[in-house]
Formats: C-alpha cells, structure tokens, sequence
C-alpha cells in the first residue's frame, strides 16, 4: 500500500477544499446573479449559455457510462442521462432548462439553435466533454464530483429567483426543484467510486486535479459571460 494514500476522511476533505476555494458560486458574475443584480438581458444570457452546458452533461455521461466496467455502477450512473434526456413520461432536465428559458422570456428556438452562445463557452464546455473522453473513467467520475457543492446553491438559487427575479415564471424553476434530489444521489455514487478506485496518492491527486479542472470549466463560463455582458452594465 502507498505509504502516502489519504485516508478518506482526508481524500474528501481536500475534495470539498477544492469546491471551497474554487466552486463557481464565488465567481462575481455568479455573487451578482444572487444579489439580483443581474438586467434581465444578462440572466437570460447565462441561461442560454449554461444551456451548452446542460445539454452536454448526458453527452459526457454516456461517455463515462461505457468505460464503467461494473454492471453495478453502469446501472446507477445510466439514471444520471434519464434524468437529463428524460423518457416518455418524465420530459428530463434539458427541456426543463428549456422552459427555464421560456419562462425568462428566451424563446424555445433561440435556446435549441444556440445562437446566444459564446464561443469561449463552447470552446469550455467541450473541452469538458473532450476531457471525459480522453482521461481514465475514474478520474472523468472525479471531474463530476461538483455535485458535491451544488444542492447548497440550488437551493439557495431556487429563492433568489422567486424573490429577486420574480419576472421569471415560477415555472421555469423546475429544474433548480428537480436537482435537490438529484445532485445528492449522484455525488454519493460518484464519491464511492473515486474513493473506491483511487488506490495510491498519485491517482487521489489526479481526482483532485480533475475536479479543479470541473470548476475551472464552469468559471470559465462566467468570465465569457462578464466580458459579454459586463456586472453592473444594465444597457447592454
């Protein structure tokens, strides 16, 4: 056994630092969004821009679902696409961000033919998909491992629309409701794995960096956004 492998408590707890330290909720685009400083004009632009994102997260998940060699873990990380690209009788978190869309006034055509995206978005979000792809299934799974963060600020996002944004339809919301449960479910499936499977500190390290590299992505997002839409520039 590696002599230098961190215990789990440790593991998870440089994990959780790095979300600390670098999670997108600290990102000033993100802290003027929950202060409802964001114009109408710039909301809708995150919302079409994290669009990209969503649309791509079943796209990457399908590609970390066929390195997966258990069975086991295949048939729990399948539901994470289900739950994006939905089934006959559940219409799945893309087309709920399309109603988010809808509802802040973003027509349904505009969010499908992508034309509000930008390009240093694009360019992110596939390099995330691109990353997924190319590194070893265990650390794409690390790079997942955002979900950690992400029920504290759902649930925060889900008033700070309701109170400050209150020209968005409260219907719109029902992807923010629907990841409460979601999120939590698939961080602890994910952490089991990475746990799991990181067996010496130069794998822990890598799962450490790859989850650097998720929160990098969604930053990323956020800078494109502020140097298209600047805080603070309500004429735009």
């Amino acid at each position: 056994m590696d002599s230098n492998l961190l215990s789990n408590e440790q593991f998870i707890a440089r994990l959780r630092h790095v979300g600390e330290e670098h999670y997108h909720d600290k990102h000033p685009y993100h802290i003027a969004m929950h202060e409802g400083k964001l114009s109408p004009v710039q909301l809708r632009a995150w919302i079409a821009n994290r669009f990209y994102y969503q649309k791509n997260i079943p796209v990457k998940d399908a590609i970390i679902l066929s390195k997966l060699p258990s069975r086991e873990d295949r048939r729990e990380w399948i539901q994470r696409i289900i739950d994006h690209d939905g089934r006959e009788s559940n219409a799945g978190g893309i087309e709920a961000w399309i109603r988010l869309g809808e509802a802040a006034g973003i027509p349904r055509d505009e969010m499908l033919d992508e034309r509000h995206v930008l390009p240093a978005v694009r360019f992110a979000v596939d390099a995330y998909v691109n990353f997924c792809r190319l590194e070893p299934w265990h650390i794409a799974v690390a790079s997942s491992l955002t979900e950690l963060f992400a029920p504290t600020l759902v649930s925060k996002r889900i008033g700070v629309f309701e109170q400050l944004y209150p020209w968005i339809r409260p219907e719109g919301l029902a992807y923010f409701q629907a990841r409460l449960t979601q999120a939590p479910r698939d961080a602890d499936h994910g952490l089991s794995i990475v746990l799991r499977e990181c067996r010496d500190r130069g794998d822990q390290e890598q799962a450490i960096g790859a989850l650097r590299f998720k929160c990098d992505v969604l930053w990323a997002l956020l800078d494109a956004l502020s140097l298209s839409f600047p805080v603070g520039d309500y004429g735009r």
